[in-house]
């Protein structure tokens, strides 16, 4: 029996997943979750196989769940995670599988393609729908524009990996504050991102950071 969690904001979606999976032979619904936070606190709580997450929900998005229940929070073995949602970017494909997502759906996708999906992630496989495949496999052949940063905004961004604030970066520097988050400003722009995680991320996979 794969047990499931099902976290979307959005009752009716829950519902209609709810109602469709728990007709599916070997299938068993144990949770749902109307946000982020939720879906992590029930994850520890019913320790269900595979986690159905949308990526757009209040108070903690699908992503950052994504990452604490793939990264344990939710406890050990921890659940495996399917993205199912209707968005498609490439930032938000990588952003998701960086964090731990065993796959990527799209909720326009036919029910045996879902369930497929479902059985496959909790073998521990991964599931890729055909569109997010195509999108993956440009994304890794389009070359990467190459990124300078100024000595300052690595110092700044060398900190932030090691978890510092914006106020213990700005006493470590001996720089204000105001000036730490200018930096990062253009850090965030530079790479293409909006967050610190991703900016270190990136940072690193490119070879900034050493």
């Amino acid at each position: 029996m794969i047990r499931l969690l099902i976290a979307d904001d959005h009752p009716v979606v829950r519902a209609g997943l709810s109602g469709l999976l728990s007709d599916e032979p070997g299938f068993e619904v144990v949770a749902e979750a109307s946000d982020g936070e939720e879906a992590v606190r029930l994850a520890a709580a019913t320790r269900p196989d595979v986690v159905l997450m949308d990526l757009r929900m209040p108070r903690v998005d699908g992503v950052a769940a994504t990452a604490r229940i793939a990264g344990g929070e939710a406890g050990d073995p921890a659940p495996r995670v399917l993205i199912l949602t209707t968005y498609e970017s490439d930032d938000q494909i990588l952003a998701a599988i960086e964090a731990g997502a065993s796959g990527y759906l799209l909720k326009a996708a036919p029910q045996a393609e879902i369930v497929a999906g479902i059985r496959s992630v909790a073998a521990g496989q991964s599931a890729l729908s055909p569109q997010v495949a195509v999108r993956l496999v440009e994304r890794m052949r389009r070359p990467e524009p190459a990124v300078v940063l100024t000595a300052r905004e690595l110092d700044v961004l060398r900190l932030v990996a090691t978890g510092q604030s914006n106020k213990q970066i700005a006493v470590t520097l001996g720089i204000g504050e105001s000036t730490v988050k200018t930096h990062l400003l253009k850090i965030f722009e530079k790479l293409g991102v909006a967050d610190r995680t991703r900016a270190v991320t990136l940072a690193m996979e490119r070879g900034l950071l050493g």
